[in-house]
C-alpha cells in the first residue's frame, strides 16, 4: 500500500513557489532564455515596457514535427500598486527573468521522465503581463504596460517562425494562471494550424472557481474584477461568454470551458490549495483566524472545514463533468491538496506519483492526447487517495 506523501514548505508560499518548485530531477535540462526583440516595435511587451521572453529546446527524432508550448503561471495584479510591484520582478519584467531555467515534468528532455513528450519541441512562453496573457492598455499615470494578448501574438509568431506552422501534433498547456490562458487562448491556438494538424490544450490547475469564501463574501470574484477592469482584459475575452454574462465572470474558466472548441484535458486538484489559501479562506475572509491553520495544512482541518472544502469539491466536479461530456475532452481530477501537476517531476511522472484507475498523470494525459483511450477520472472524496503529493505549508 502507498502512503499518501506530503511536501513541506517553510515560510509564506504564494502561488509562485509552487508553481517554480521543483522535485524528483537531479540534472534537468537547463534551457537559456530568449527576448522576442522584435516585440516591442509592436507594443508587445512586459508590464514595465521590456521585451517578452520564452525558453526553448529542440525537437528530435520522432519529435522533430511535434511542438507543446507551455504558458507559465504566476498569479495576476489586480490594481495599480500590485502591478506597480509586479513589474519590479521576474513576472513582469523580462529583466528580471532567470537566464536559464529547468524544463521539469512535461519538459523534462528524459523518456524515463515524460514518455510521451520528450523528444517534441517544448517552448516555455514566459508570463509577465499580469492578467493571463489577455490584457490590453497602458496605464500612463505608472508607466505600466498592458500587452499580454499582444505577447501571446508575439509568441506565436516567433515559434511558426521556428518551424512550428508545419508541425504535425502541438499541444498548447500552461499551470495555474498559465492554465486559465490555456483555456483562454486554446481556440486561438487551433486557429493557427490546417486542420490537419493535431491540435490539443491541457489546462493544469487553471480551474479558478467563482466561489463563495468562508465569510460568505466573493474575495476572488472582486480580485479578478480588479484584474479586469485594470488590466483591460474584457476586450479580449471571448464573445461567447461577453455576449450573455458580465466581463468578471468570462475570466472565470466555468463560463469559459464549455465553449471551448478545441479538445481539452483538464487537470486540477480538488482541493486546490492556492484557491484554500487565497480565495476560500484567505486572512480577511477569517478575521478570528479560525482558519489560520487549516489554510495551510489540511492535516489541522476541523470536520466542519473538511466539509466546507468538499463542498468546493462538489463544485469543482460539476464543472468538470459538464466538461468532461464531450468525448473529445478529458479530465484527472485527483482528490488532493496541491496545485500544478504537470510541471513537477514527481507528480508528473515518477515512481510514486499521483495515480488514478493506476494511471499516473503524464500516462493519462498521454493516452489522451494519442487516442489510446478516453480519460474521464474523477476521484473519490478525501481522504481516500493514498497516492496524492500534498502540499503543506
Amino acid at each position: 500500500m502507498q502512503s499518501t506523501k506530503a511536501f513541506w514548505i517553510f515560510g509564506l508560499v504564494g502561488l509562485l513557489g509552487l508553481v517554480r518548485w521543483v522535485h524528483g530531477d537531479g540534472n534537468p535540462l537547463m534551457v537559456p532564455l530568449t527576448v522576442i526583440q522584435s516585440a516591442s516595435s509592436k507594443g508587445a511587451v512586459c508590464l514595465d515596457g521590456s521585451a517578452p521572453a520564452y525558453h526553448f529546446s529542440p525537437g528530435y527524432g520522432s519529435g522533430i514535427n511535434n511542438w507543446i508550448i507551455d504558458l507559465e503561471g504566476g498569479g495576476w495584479c489586480n490594481n495599480r500598486r500590485t502591478c506597480d510591484f509586479r513589474k519590479t520582478t521576474r513576472h513582469g519584467s523580462s529583466k528580471y527573468m532567470e537566464r536559464q531555467i529547468a524544463f521539469n515534468g512535461i519538459l523534462s528532455n528524459k523518456p524515463e521522465d515524460n514518455p510521451d513528450f520528450y523528444n517534441w519541441n517544448r517552448a516555455r512562453i514566459r508570463y509577465c503581463d499580469g492578467a493571463s496573457f489577455a490584457s490590453e492598455g497602458y496605464d500612463q499615470a505608472s508607466g505600466l504596460y498592458f500587452r499580454g494578448q499582444r505577447i501571446w501574438s508575439a509568441a506565436m509568431e516567433e515559434m511558426m517562425s521556428k518551424g512550428m506552422g508545419s508541425a504535425n501534433q502541438v499541444l498548447l498547456s500552461g499551470c495555474s494562471a498559465g492554465g486559465l490562458a490555456t483555456i483562454l487562448h486554446c481556440d486561438q491556438f487551433r486557429a493557427l494550424f490546417p486542420g490537419n494538424t493535431k491540435v490539443k490544450c491541457l489546462a493544469d490547475a487553471g480551474l479558478f472557481l467563482d466561489a463563495t469564501d468562508v465569510s460568505g463574501g466573493q474575495t476572488i470574484r472582486s480580485f479578478f474584477q480588479g484584474v479586469v477592469d485594470m488590466l483591460g482584459v474584457a476586450k479580449n475575452l471571448p464573445g461567447t461568454c461577453t455576449s450573455r454574462m458580465d466581463a468578471t465572470s468570462c475570466f472565470f474558466p466555468e463560463n469559459l470551458v464549455g465553449n471551448v472548441q478545441t479538445p481539452i484535458f483538464l487537470l486540477n486538484a480538488a482541493y486546490d490549495v492556492w484557491q484554500i489559501q487565497e480565495s476560500l479562506a484567505p486572512g480577511k475572509a477569517d478575521p478570528s483566524g479560525a482558519w489560520k491553520y487549516c489554510r495551510l495544512n489540511y492535516t489541522t482541518c476541523t470536520p466542519g472545514q473538511i466539509q466546507f472544502l468538499q463542498g468546493f469539491r462538489n463544485k469543482m466536479i460539476n464543472v468538470v463533468q459538464g466538461v468532461s461530456g464531450s468525448g473529445k475532452n478529458g479530465v484527472f481530477l485527483n482528490s488532493c491538496f496541491a496545485h500544478c501537476q504537470s510541471g513537477l517531476q514527481d507528480t508528473w511522472f515518477s515512481n510514486n506519483s499521483p495515480t488514478l484507475g493506476n494511471k499516473a498523470i503524464a500516462k493519462s494525459v498521454g493516452d489522451w492526447y494519442f487516442d489510446r483511450a478516453e480519460v474521464k477520472a474523477i476521484d473519490c472524496a478525501y481522504p481516500c487517495d493514498n497516492t496524492c503529493h500534498h502540499v503543506v505549508i
